[in-house]
């Protein structure tokens, strides 16, 4: 009988593993050194620094290369389920790059972090690599808009979080958000980043359906063996 021999990364696969690895270190140096300046200047609340979205899809996106590229080198093919968690995850870091550009940038060294360089990490180079990335990397299938509804659980919850906090203890992690400016305005904001998040997820969805670029596992050449009869 013939049996068809597990799948394999290609070289190209292999690189694009390696490159995911490499951002994941540099995204876990850039939010340490966010969180060592803060120190630095005084006690942290842990509930403060990783309650920002900048911060927590950094640390999401860094887990799903962890987990793409470990499925790479073992030679596993895409699954949906794999295929959602990166089609989420990247959603939400361009929607990191994209508020960090309109609303935040504008505002000077508020509207981002302290550490130079780290900035530059979370705001603009893990955006542009995680859509990169979902470009480029053919672990990916098909995905159903029916499931785009996943998108908004994880961002409904933080910024119900965000509203109870602010209510409860006046923290607000972004000055768009801040009551301050009038509740109508907060959920203006609110409404543009659902917006936001269904119009960036909707196309992270479609460009499922583009053919990759890199081609990151392949079928390892067939071998046949011989059953012997008894």
């Amino acid at each position: 009988m013939t049996t068809l021999p597990p799948a394999r990364p290609t070289p190209a696969g292999a690189l694009i593993a390696i490159i995911r690895l490499a951002l994941v270190g540099l995204t876990v140096a850039a939010v340490t050194a966010t969180f060592l300046d803060a120190a630095e200047r005084g006690p942290v609340n842990p509930l403060n620094f990783f309650g920002f979205f900048t911060i927590q899809s950094n640390l999401f996106i860094a887990a799903v290369w962890v987990w793409a590229a470990a499925r790479i080198l073992q030679g596993r093919r895409p699954s949906a389920g794999r295929t959602l968690l990166r089609a989420i995850a990247t959603t939400f870091i361009v929607i990191v790059g994209i508020v960090y550009v309109t609303l935040l940038a504008p505002l000077g060294a508020e509207g981002g972090v302290p550490v130079g360089w780290a900035n530059t990490v979370l705001h603009y180079v893990t955006p542009i690599a995680g859509a990169a990335d979902w470009l480029l990397a053919s672990d990916r299938v098909r995905l159903s808009l029916k499931r785009l509804g996943w998108v908004l659980v994880y961002p409904t919850v933080w910024v119900t979080v965000v509203l109870v906090r602010d209510a409860t203890d006046g923290w607000v992690p972004y000055p768009f958000l801040n009551p301050d400016t009038g509740y109508a305005s907060v959920f203006f904001f609110v409404g543009m980043i659902v917006v936001a998040f269904i119009t960036v997820g909707t196309l992270v969805f479609l460009l499922a359906r583009v053919p990759p670029v890199v081609r990151v596992v392949a079928d390892a050449p067939r071998a046949s063996t011989v059953t012997a009869r008894v």
